[in-house]
């Protein structure tokens, strides 16, 4: 589990403007094409992803997760489902905790 905070928040915030390995940094531009402008993935996209040590297995599995966020996060805001609170306010210190307020490490 991550215990650096603003860690956290900045790469929820924008990935790009945190210092991640290349591998990381290629996943996650092709997960934000994917989920934002699927029309536009293309071949070299994923040639990018093998370049930075994925193979094919990998692939499959980010585009399923992915894929799968997508329908999820479409699905809930279809149907009007009221997200926690910390989606809302970004105080994402409320994730990793239980029931009680407990961090569970």
């Amino acid at each position: 589990m991550v215990k650096d905070g603003a860690w956290v928040h900045a790469l929820a915030e924008d990935y790009r403007q945190v210092d991640l390995p290349d591998a990381e940094r290629a996943m996650l531009d092709f997960a934000e094409k994917l989920a934002r402008r699927p029309e536009d993935v293309r071949y070299a996209d994923h040639l990018r992803l093998r370049e930075a040590g994925f193979e094919d297995r990998a692939i499959l599995d980010i585009t399923q997760i992915i894929a799968y966020f997508s329908f999820v996060n479409r699905m809930a805001l279809g149907l009007g489902v009221q997200l926690e609170s910390y989606w809302e306010t970004g105080d994402f210190e409320l994730l990793g905790q239980n029931i009680k307020g407990e961090r569970n490490e």
